[in-house]
């Protein structure tokens, strides 16, 4: 840890003020998250032992974000790549310092494409033009996966043209996408999506396992802290041993891949289908087979009753599991819940719920450095 603070332009002349904690050193606010966190669960447990606290596991504070979500503004011939705010319009952050460097360099590129293919950027107070975000995704090889999120497929023909000077000069750029986001809302992508490449998902290296991961899967937007949360999981599944593991809301395969070993069955569910098919790649990838692993796609909530599992786990939203799934674990009884959360706040009130277990022990993972946002996994054993 560090009491280093990290410096940013746009930060300090009021551009971009979403590293809320910029402001802290890097060692406060670690500390700062594990007492948040342990004061949110302790505030639930009426009566029920407190969990041992393991030390909370730091990220480096910059160049760690292997996801950019950026707004297209400005103009065809000179278009930005950053954010859009009320007062000062479109501001440009292609050299934001918590992306990777490879991200980093891949932005002033995708910039120019912009301009080559005559992407018009969507102006929000007119609701005029085309293109709304650029996503970009990097994995720990160096290869990228772009999506360009329009209005329509006004300009697929255009997009598709000059797609092979854009892949030549990211040499890295594996999977590019256009997703359709027609409404004038402020949604982050739509629900079309329109592969132009050959290869359809990125190849994710976890932990020595390779996960896939499409266009639209959910993974971690700081892939060296996931890899020690799927490390922390493995570890404290096999202290238990359990012969079978449920992990709902199971995406593309991350903790269920990773908590497999021999005589133990592991169940994956998940409502996407898109994602299932992509943890079954992954599987087969793994050498595991389907007696070993399996994908379910289903509603979480609905299966849980269906078959019973020694162990359960769950990586909800950060809306959390919500009372009712919170109650169904409550009724199912399994002998462990490994609780992988984004929200301590939702944590707690799903715990609040869950009379009959007892967190055993807990760590804070900072997958958001600079900001209040944070992992934290809590081990739960049934009272009794």
């Amino acid at each position: 840890m560090t009491g280093l603070l990290l410096q940013c332009g746009h930060y300090d002349r009021f551009e971009c003020r979403s590293c809320t904690w910029l402001e802290r050193p890097y060692d406060a606010q670690l500390a700062d998250k594990q007492t948040a966190t342990r004061e949110h669960l302790s505030a639930v447990l009426d009566g029920r032992p407190e969990p041992t606290w393991l030390p909370p596991v730091a990220s480096a504070p910059a160049g760690f974000r292997t996801k950019a979500k950026m707004v297209v503004g400005g103009t065809v011939d000179e278009p930005t790549l950053g954010l859009w705010d009320p007062q000062r319009g479109a501001v440009d952050l292609r050299d934001c310092a918590l992306h990777t460097a490879g991200i980093r360099s891949a932005l002033p590129v995708l910039a120019a494409f912009v301009t080559r293919a005559g992407l018009a950027p969507y102006d929000v107070p007119t609701r005029s033009g085309e293109l709304k975000h650029v996503l970009v995704t990097e994995s720990p090889a160096g290869e990228l996966m772009v999506r360009w999120v329009l209005r329509s497929t006004e300009a697929d023909a255009r997009i598709r043209k000059h797609l092979p000077w854009l892949l030549d000069r990211v040499p890295g750029l594996r999977v590019v996408t256009l997703n359709i986001q027609p409404a004038h809302a402020a949604l982050l992508e739509g629900e079309r999506e329109v592969v132009l490449t050959e290869q359809a998902t990125l190849p994710m290296q976890v932990n020595g396992i390779t996960l896939h991961l499409g266009p639209r899967s959910f993974f971690q937007t700081n892939t060296d802290v996931a890899a020690a949360l799927y490390r922390t999981a493995r570890e404290w599944v096999d202290e238990i041993q359990p012969a079978t593991v449920h992990d709902l809301y199971c995406g593309v395969g991350g903790f269920a891949l990773h908590v497999a070993a021999p005589g133990r069955t592991v169940t994956g569910i998940e409502i996407s289908v898109d994602a299932v098919a992509a943890a079954e790649r992954g599987r087969k990838g793994a050498g595991l087979s389907p007696s070993q692993v399996r994908f379910v796609a289903g509603d979480a909530t609905s299966y849980l009753l269906e078959e019973r599992a020694d162990l359960v786990v769950v990586n909800p939203p950060r809306r959390g599991l919500g009372v009712d799934l919170a109650t169904r674990l409550e009724e199912a009884g399994p002998a462990a819940v490994l609780y992988s959360s984004c929200n301590p706040e939702t944590l707690a009130r799903d715990v609040a719920v869950m009379r009959s277990y007892a967190p055993v022990r807990a760590q804070v993972l900072d997958m958001f450095p600079q900001t209040a946002h944070l992992e934290v996994l809590v081990l739960l054993a049934r009272v009794g």
